[in-house]
């Protein structure tokens, strides 16, 4: 009987160390578990050949190439309009008039006072001529000692009053002649005639009304405005960070609100080469103004209307490329003192290595809608990181990962 209690006491004794070894085992092993690393979930991309073209849009509105607005020169009434708005006209076609009786008598008064002048001055003429020889046979008697010096003087002085005389009255005419040449212009301003050939797009005067001239504070009358519509073009404004990248020449895709169904094509034809100045000054960033000509535009397109435009500045094929979510930005590391460097940024991808990370710097080309050209520092089929972004931050050189695309098949399997 001792010797089974000794047996069973000496196996309970074996199990409670057992236990206790047991316990200490599931203690370190949960320990070694939780101190293991955690992978953090990324998704991937390869990196591969693709066509890629760059594309800068702004937004604006269509206008003719030649936009004529007809102004006031001069004030009156107007008399007669002989267009109506919508009308196709010549150059040189009657337009409108104004009332120029005015004009008419200003020319006559300054052609009278010319006339004035001229017969003033052929009696300026014939005195200076007899004031002359006066003073010619005075001369002559002078040296001849028959008269006195003072008397010689007086009929010098009388020639040259004479002369005097005479001069002012050419200038006189040359004044009025000035003065009318400057009225016959006012009169010719009374009739308008059109500058180009066009269609009256806007009329915005009517018979009996007065056309004012402008001023520095107030603008005057525009009687009515003229277009070429056989060329149209649209105005748009870019950014100053994507105008450094238009060039002349460069192709667009235009669409017209009006036709959100049609694409225009055109070409670049213009760029402005300062900022459009903002009714703000406070504006941060400065737009520069851009002019795409349009090719075979639709006969229903009109001045006004708003458009968009897509400019392609860069065109390249079966380039290496990846999303434009993989480029990160990560401060230089100084290699001998481990710590951080006033430098700029080094703008890179993260590369997939044996389910590691790791950051190659890279260089960049052009940009698409979602892609970018990588012009040197990866391969093709290399796997980067595209995201997601809370992701993107955390990761650095070495740090494991799971992708995506792995977890999916895994859960398939």
């Amino acid at each position: 009987m001792k010797e089974k209690k000794g047996f069973f006491k000496r196996r309970k004794k074996a199990l409670i160390i057992f236990a206790v070894i047991l316990i200490i085992g599931i203690i370190i092993i949960s320990n070694l578990s939780s101190r293991r690393e955690k992978a953090i979930k990324v998704t991937v991309e390869k990196v591969e050949k693709q066509d890629l073209t760059s594309i800068i849009s702004a937004s604006g509105e269509v206008k003719p190439k030649k936009n004529v607005n007809i102004s006031a020169h001069i004030p009156g009434r107007i008399v007669k309009i002989g267009v109506d708005e919508g009308q196709n006209v010549k150059a040189g076609d009657f337009l409108l008039k104004l009332d120029s009786i005015q004009y008419e008598a200003n020319a006559n008064r300054d052609r009278a006072l010319i006339h004035s002048y001229e017969a003033a001055l052929i009696k300026a003429e014939a005195r200076l001529k007899k004031d002359e020889s006066f003073h010619e046979r005075q001369k002559k008697l002078w040296e001849e000692e028959l008269i006195s010096r003072e008397q010689l003087e007086t009929t010098k002085a009388q020639y040259e009053i004479s002369k005097a005389d005479k001069e002012s009255i050419l200038y006189q005419i040359k004044q009025a002649e000035a003065s009318l040449q400057s009225t016959l212009d006012n009169l010719s301003k009374t009739v308008y005639n059109s500058p180009i050939d066009g269609i009256i797009t806007s009329l915005r005067v009517e018979e009996g009304e007065i056309a004012l001239v402008g001023t520095m504070n107030n603008p005057g009358t525009v009687l009515m405005t003229i277009a070429d519509l056989s060329v149209m073009e649209v105005e748009i404004e870019v950014d100053e960070t994507d105008v450094v990248g238009v060039r002349i020449g460069q192709s667009s895709e235009v669409k017209v609100d009006a036709f959100p169904d049609q694409t225009i094509d055109g070409k670049v034809t213009e760029i402005g080469s300062s900022a459009l100045q903002k009714i703000t000054a406070s504006e941060e960033s400065k737009d520069f103004k851009v002019i795409i000509t349009l090719e075979n535009p639709p006969e229903e397109l009109k001045p006004g209307l708003s458009a968009s435009a897509d400019i392609i500045t860069a065109d390249k094929k079966e380039v290496l490329a990846v999303p434009i979510s993989a480029l990160v930005l990560r401060e230089k590391e100084d290699e001998e003192k481990n710590k951080m460097k006033n430098e700029e940024p080094e703008e890179g991808v993260y590369i997939v290595e044996d389910s590691r990370v790791k950051f190659y710097p890279v260089k960049k080309g052009i940009m698409g809608e979602m892609m970018i050209e990588i012009v040197s520092g990866l391969e093709e089929g290399q796997e980067v990181v595209v995201g997601p972004y809370s992701a993107l931050r955390q990761l650095k050189d070495g740090l494991l990962i799971k992708t995506e695309e792995k977890e999916e098949k895994k859960e398939e399997e």
